[in-house]
């Protein structure tokens, strides 16, 4: 998704009205509430929150030029890989083995065998089409936030297939975009 992003590709930033912000901010909380209390820190209610519009649908949310989440189209909203990696107890976390590892940070989507091989992990609570963090086998930061396709008990029956959708990894566009200018 971000493979090749740059500020270059922002079509438009708008300063969003209170209502939306609003609305923003109360989704945000819905789907991360471990980080209600770190909310009004990350979005004040006082400083602007930008929305840039780029292509494919998405969105990113900007406060004091710095990326912090982004969506696709209506669907829910993902933290940054640096946002995660400040927070990181904030999402749920399916873990790679140690061979899926390179795959991953080339952009790959992750496979079913990579979860469910002994090096993986899989948390049974995570449903279809929930955003979570992509962990590594013997690190300790996420290396990916993906978008899982099916369930985790899905993922461990089924066994074949793309599990999860790779949406922002390390070293992608969005990684090396620490502001947008």
């Amino acid at each position: 998704m971000f493979k090749k992003f740059s500020s270059e590709e922002v079509s438009a930033q708008n300063q969003v009205k209170a209502s939306v912000q609003r609305k923003i901010r109360q989704s945000i909380a819905e789907e991360y509430p471990g980080l209600e209390p770190v909310l009004e820190d990350l979005l004040p209610k006082k400083s602007p929150l930008i929305v840039a519009k780029c292509p494919n649908h998405l969105n990113l949310v900007l406060v004091n030029n710095v990326p912090l989440f982004f969506n696709i189209r209506d669907g829910p909203y993902m933290p940054t890989l640096r946002l995660l990696h400040q927070y990181p107890n904030i999402m749920k976390k399916l873990q790679v083995d140690r061979g899926a590892i390179r795959f991953v940070l080339a952009g790959a989507n992750i496979m079913c065998p990579g979860l469910t091989s002994p090096g993986g992990a899989l948390d049974d609570e995570v449903d279809a089409e929930t955003p979570v963090a992509i962990m590594a086998e013997g690190k300790q930061h996420a290396l990916a936030i993906g978008f899982t396709k099916m369930s985790a008990k899905d993922i461990r029956k089924i066994n074949k297939g793309i599990g999860v959708d790779n949406m922002h990894y390390l070293n992608d566009g969005l990684w090396k975009m620490e502001r947008l200018e």
